[in-house]
């Protein structure tokens, strides 16, 4: 961004070099003056220009002080500068002419902002001139901020309830008022200006637009900073947004800083500014209120108390920018600049040019994922996946819409907006081209509707129209940052850059018709060719991002009759994959429902072609569309005969296809059948011993009534748990604990007890309204960490935790930190529980940890998972709590754990042993690092694999590029280790030996053949689609690096995989190895391979433990969830063995399925986050290249878990000298030159690779 302010450069030096510092609060220092009605009034002024001056009061009206009594506004700055502060902010907050209306002075903001300058500018001289007089030294930067308020005015809110759609204040209006104000502040001579406290985002987008419109039309520009209030806990404005959805409406104005003010003390604020500073590509500003207001609304935090809250902000490194907000004096700035002198601010974008005012581009804009927002942020990840854009909101394309809104009932056609987003709508187009309907105002209208509903409000909007002042209309009602459908070059290169201009600077994405001056473009040739003059123009004319640049191809109707209209499918979908490759980073879309308009009237075959029409075109490269969620069919459910006859007609496989699909489609009917079978035995005995024996034998089929009776015999249901139900869970305990019974029929037992009290809930609600009396047990909150989907270990203890009469509230999968400590906090829990699987799991459970202590709680903290352990425990998560953290390695430790910690005559016995246990550990840690020898990473470099490249045989592989496999699941039956499921349910043995084990193979062989019964049903119903995708790669390696091309010619880079090399001292003639070692080096000469893959068994292995979880069936939840990760692996082992003899060397392998299965084979596949390569951040890159979400659909999670969780992805190394290894602890010098190659901080690095550092 190029600054016109000389002044600018200096404010980028400061910022290079310090925390800049605001000053506080104006409002505060003008109340401790007790000002008169007469003061406000000013005398001199009064008697100057009376006719200004209403008769009305003007008290309280503090920004017409900077003329009435300057002296005090003046004095005010002074005491704030001589606390340190480095910009002032002119008082200015209400001058403009919306608030001023209210005072009658809307004519007198141009001469309220300029005397606010002048008055701000004299102060500043004349603390300079204070400072030389003094002779004393200064070096104090000083700096004058416009201050422009968000107006008393909303442009997003009704302050009428029973009529949503009115507004007291239009976006012209506020616009025009920050037009006005900023240009007699820019002519004052500020040296920024500050858009602060906005409550409704729509509000400071129309500043932004007035601002970027006055910069466009003058060739000025000052730096902007632009400040959010967050109203409350939620972390919302008051217009509903959330931050990060905040954060992407506001992103096109490139703030020099961006922060958040008001509303909340720095204590409240802490995890808004935390999530800022991690999402923001821009300097972070903080200036939060001195505190929260006492009843009486006075602000009390003393200077000492807000200085050390926000010290923390600057430790941390989140802030570039901190103040103070409402009660802050200049006492708190002093303080607080006393707390942070010696903090460095957080990193900002590097400078460069030599007038140091240039701002280098984010990695976002050109490389960047693209980002969208409506009161919730739309971000497309590489894991997000295909995009759907709800459709029936058009008056167009929707009968049904258009009947409501052509009789004006507008609160229906808000009923198929909700209904869009419920069925999966990730965005809404919404149009209103008839020529019968005013476009404008009806638009107006429904957006403003929109804003008023939260559940339809959260998605993106999509403004569709081919009328410009309709879509104009629309962009000034969206506080989100939207799409606009559709500009195009069809008046000509002028209008097309007008409007692209206009569109940015509303902050909304453009998509872009494939028109032009001859009109639709209808060829392959011409669509591709029209689109790239688009892109080029879009991004080096006007400055567009590329994924602000959205496609449209034009997808035209198929099946017409007219033999030029048969390529037309194939025309689009060739189209988008030629856009993608010529347009980098842009984005592609369609309407969809043109491709079947010849089969109007008959659904099932138009499901069938938008079905088949996007499986292609989303393999193309195809990025969203608009479509009706709910005429969409699963490909590999389209009927065989169907999708054959479909795709005949969009492939134009031959020239009679439409012949043959009309055919088809007049008698084309749809069927479908169930069966169910069910067996039951077994009835004796009294009621209470019933009960006893089907909670000990997992036996759910009289479940029921057996409570039903044992309930009449009892005065209260509560009872029933209490007495029977507990004694049967009881039993069960206690021989779990004595090793009588094992978790998988513990997992059963609980399934019973559960739907028993199901039965009784109804009956205890009622008994809760006739007495008072409540039963407490012991309560733990548990959770899988953010980031991480895995859960079968922590449902299982959840089971075993129940069974030992301990109330479980499971929050399940990626649960962020707060929601785990609001929810112990609301329910009073005793205990918190963490699970994680993946190793970034480690680093939040870290942070649960610190987050416990910052918040005061005393619970115990349990830690669990796969990733886990007692060391890491002990010295990276117990120091960060002060009270008890125990580690608990499997289920049928944990009861006797939480009893320990909360029986009062063990609990102090118990803390101690673990204090004592986590020193201990961490003793032990320390002395082996300080024992441990790495060598310099260049001596390992210097000692890697010795392979004869020279001599080496590398095989091709069969094909390069990317394959898509379906697999049937009895398939892959015989490829499945066994021996890992018994482990999960704490079953420990080889496989098949456990099954006859004295001690497990009874229970083994049980749970074996309810597996086996679970997978027939699998089979026999179709229930799981596993898929894969694989792909081959032109690679070479470069040092510790492989390289990936874009073709066999290997002149172009795709993209780089980055390897960690071992360096652990080796015994003589070992080598230090890392993956990369087994790649050809770039030097050699020598053409290599690299392969990928990844495989799953699909989201219906959730869907389907739901199912029985929906049953209070954890068993065979827990069961259906084990056997998909089974499943997943042995497609993982099949995917491999099938890839092998693609290589060509797997042809003459002779191995039994066990022997694969103990990798006897030549080559591996690791994966990112396991011990060859323990960092999870390769895990994207090769989603990437594999293109696995749109493939296969998984996606990857912040922490980059893979969801469905029963899924694998790695890599595939062929070279016979190729083997698996563990890389070991690492050094400093590694980290450095990692973080090098990656272009990420340290800071970042060692965070990703905390478990394998080797120093401390």
């Amino acid at each position: 961004m190029h600054y016109t302010k000389p002044s600018a450069s200096r404010l980028l030096q400061l910022m290079e070099q310090q925390i800049v510092i605001l000053d506080g609060a104006m409002g505060t220092m003008i109340q401790q003056h007790n000002l008169t009605e007469e003061e406000f009034r000013g005398k001199g002024y009064l008697e100057k220009t009376p006719e200004y001056l209403p008769d009305s009061p003007l008290q309280g009206n503090n920004d017409l002080l900077c003329i009435t009594r300057p002296d005090v506004i003046e004095d005010i700055h002074l005491e704030f500068l001589k606390a340190g502060a480095n910009i002032l902010e002119t008082n200015t907050f209400n001058a403009n002419r919306i608030s001023q209306a209210d005072y009658s002075l809307q004519n007198k903001v141009p001469e309220i902002n300029l005397a606010a300058v002048q008055v701000a500018r004299k102060a500043a001289d004349c603390y300079r001139q204070q400072i030389k007089l003094e002779g004393l030294p200064s070096d104090q930067p000083i700096f004058i901020a416009g201050s422009i308020g968000p107006t008393n005015r909303t442009c997003s809110m009704s302050p009428d309830v029973n009529d949503p759609a009115y507004r007291a204040v239009t976006f012209d209006d506020v616009a025009q008022a920050y037009r006005e104000q900023a240009i007699a502040l820019i002519e004052g001579g500020v040296d920024l200006l500050l858009l602060e406290t906005s409550f409704d985002t729509l509000n400071m987008k129309a500043g932004i637009y007035a601002l970027e419109s006055y910069f466009e039309e003058t060739g000025t520009r000052l730096p902007v900073f632009l400040s959010v209030t967050i109203t409350d806990a939620s972390g919302r404005t008051l217009s509903g947004q959330t931050l990060a959805a905040f954060y992407n409406s506001i992103h096109h104005a490139k703030p020099l800083f961006l922060g958040i003010n008001c509303a909340l003390g720095a204590k409240e604020m802490r995890p808004f500014i935390e999530e800022l500073a991690h999402i923001s590509e821009f300097p972070i500003g903080i200036f939060p209120n001195a505190g929260m207001p006492n009843a009486m609304g006075e602000y009390e935090q003393t200077p000492e108390e807000f200085a050390e809250i926000m010290e923390e902000f600057a430790s941390q490194g989140w802030v570039n920018l901190m103040g103070g907000c409402c009660g802050t004096t200049p006492e708190h700035i002093r303080a607080l600049i006393r707390q942070i002198k010696d903090k460095s601010p957080r990193e900002i974008p590097r400078l460069n040019g030599s007038d140091d005012q240039e701002i280098t581009e984010s990695k976002n804009e050109t490389t960047g994922v693209p980002f969208f927002s409506g009161l919730e942020p739309l971000n497309i990840m590489p894991d997000t996946g295909f995009l759907i854009i709800g459709e029936r909101t058009n008056v167009t394309g929707s009968p049904k819409f258009r009947k409501l809104i052509m009789n004006g009932d507008f609160d229906s056609g808000l009923a198929v907006s909700r209904q869009q987003v419920e069925s999966g709508a990730n965005m809404i187009d919404i149009n209103f081209d008839e020529g019968m309907l005013d476009g404008e105002n009806s638009m107006t209208d429904f957006l403003n509707l929109i804003a008023a509903e939260p559940d339809i409000a959260r998605v993106p909007v999509m403004i569709d129209s081919s009328k410009w002042s309709v879509i104009e209309a629309g962009l000034k009602c969206i506080q989100g940052k939207g799409v606009v459908n559709s500009i195009s070059l069809k008046e000509g290169e002028e209008n097309f850059l007008w409007q692209a201009r206009e569109i940015r600077k509303y902050g909304a994405a453009a998509v872009v018709m494939a028109f032009d001056e001859n009109g639709q473009a209808a060829t392959l040739d011409n669509k591709v060719e029209v689109c790239k003059r688009a892109y080029k123009l879009l991004t080096e004319t006007v400055g567009y991002a590329p994924h602000d640049i959205i496609f449209d191809p034009n997808i035209l109707t198929v099946a017409t009759g007219m033999e030029e209209h048969n390529d037309y499918a194939v025309a689009f979908i060739e189209a988008v994959r030629q856009i993608k490759e010529h347009c980098p980073g842009s984005l592609v879309s369609g309407g969809v429902s043109n491709i079947s308009f010849s089969f109007r009237g008959n659904n099932p075959v138009r499901e069938a072609m938008h079905t088949a029409f996007l499986y292609h075109a989303i393999h193309a490269g195809l990025d969203m569309a608009i479509v009706n969620a709910g005429m969409l069919d699963v490909y590999d459910e389209v009927p065989a005969d169907l999708l054959e006859l479909v795709e005949d007609v969009l492939l134009n496989r031959s020239n009679d296809a439409t012949e043959r699909l009309i055919d088809f489609a007049e008698n084309y009917k749809t069927e479908g059948s169930k069966k169910t079978k069910k067996d039951t035995k077994w009835r004796e005995e009294t009621p209470e011993e019933r009960i006893k024996h089907a909670l000990v034998g997992g036996i759910t089929e009289y479940i029921l009534e057996d409570t039903e009776e044992v309930r009449t015999q009892f005065d209260t249901a509560l009872e029933v748990i209490e007495g029977p139900l507990m004694a049967g869970m009881k039993v069960v305990g206690d021989l779990f604990g004595e090793g009588k019974m094992f978790l998988p029929q513990v997992v059963k037992s609980a399934r019973v007890m559960k739907q028993a009290v199901a039965y009784l809930e109804p009956f205890m609600e009622e008994e809760k309204k006739q007495t008072d009396r409540a039963s407490r047990l012991p309560k733990i909150v548990m959770a899988t960490v953010k980031g991480d989907v895995h859960d079968i270990g922590k449902n299982i203890v959840g089971v075993v935790l129940g069974c030992n009469n301990i109330e479980v509230i499971d929050l399940g999968v990626m649960v962020p930190c707060e929601k785990i400590l609001e929810t112990a906090n609301e329910q009073q829990a005793d205990v918190v529980g963490l699970s994680g699987l993946i190793t970034p799991s480690l680093d939040e459970m870290v942070h649960v940890a610190g987050e416990m202590k910052r918040e005061g709680f005393s619970l115990p903290l349990l830690i669990g998972g796969a990733t886990t352990s007692a060391a890491h425990t002990a010295v990276k998560i117990a120091p960060q709590y002060d009270h008890a953290v125990a580690y608990v390695p499997d289920a049928s430790r944990v009861a006797g754990v939480i009893s320990r910690l909360l029986n009062p005559k063990t609990k102090k016995e118990a803390e101690l042993d673990l204090l004592n246990e986590h020193l201990r550990r961490r003793q032990a840690y320390e002395e082996r690092t300080r024992e441990r020898k790495l060598l310099p990473l260049e001596k390992a470099r210097n000692n890697r694999t010795p392979i004869d490249w020279e001599s080496s045989i590398i095989d091709k592989p069969g094909f390069l590029g990317l394959r898509d496999y379906s697999v049937a699941v009895e398939t892959l039956v015989e490829y499945i280790d066994w021996t890992p499921f018994f482990y999960t349910w704490e079953l420990k043995g080889r496989f098949p030996k456990i099954l006859k084990d004295p001690e497990l193979g009874k229970e083994a062989s049980k749970l074996y053949q309810d597996a086996q019964n679970l997978l027939n049903e699998i089979i026999e119903n179709n229930y799981f689609q596993p898929k894969a995708v694989v792909g081959f790669f032109p690679a070479n390696s470069r040092e510790d690096d492989i390289l990936i091309y874009t073709d066999e010619s290997r002149r172009k880079i795709q993209t780089v995989f980055h390897t960690l090399r071992q360096q652990a001292v080796k015994d003589h003639g070992k080598p230090n190895q890392a993956l990369s070692d087994f790649i050809a080096p770039e030097d050699s000469g020598r053409a290599d391979y690299l392969g990928g893959f990844a495989v799953t068994t699909g989201t219906e292995v959730e869907k389907l433990a739901d199912s029985f979880e929906e049953k209070l069936d954890d068993y065979n939840s827990i069961l259906v969830k084990a056997v998909g990760d089974r499943l997943a692996e042995a497609l993982a082992e099949y995917m491999h063995r099938q890839v092998r003899c693609e290589w060509g060397y797997g042809n003459e392998e002779d191995l039994s399925i066990e022997d694969m299965v103990r990798e006897k084979y030549r080559g591996i596949r690791p994966a990112p986050g396991y011990p060859a390569q323990p960092d999870h951040t390769e895990k994207p890159l090769l989603f990437e290249l594999l293109d696995s979400e749109r493939r296969v659909g998984i996606k990857l999670t912040e922490s980059f878990a893979m969801s469905p969780a029963s899924s694998v992805s790695g890599m595939y190394y062929a070279h016979p000298e190729s083997r698996y290894f563990a890389v070991g602890k690492i050094d400093r010098d590694q980290v450095a030159d990692y973080a090098e190659r990656k272009k990420m901080s340290v800071a970042e690095v060692e965070r990703w690779l905390a478990p394998i550092l080797g120093y401390i």
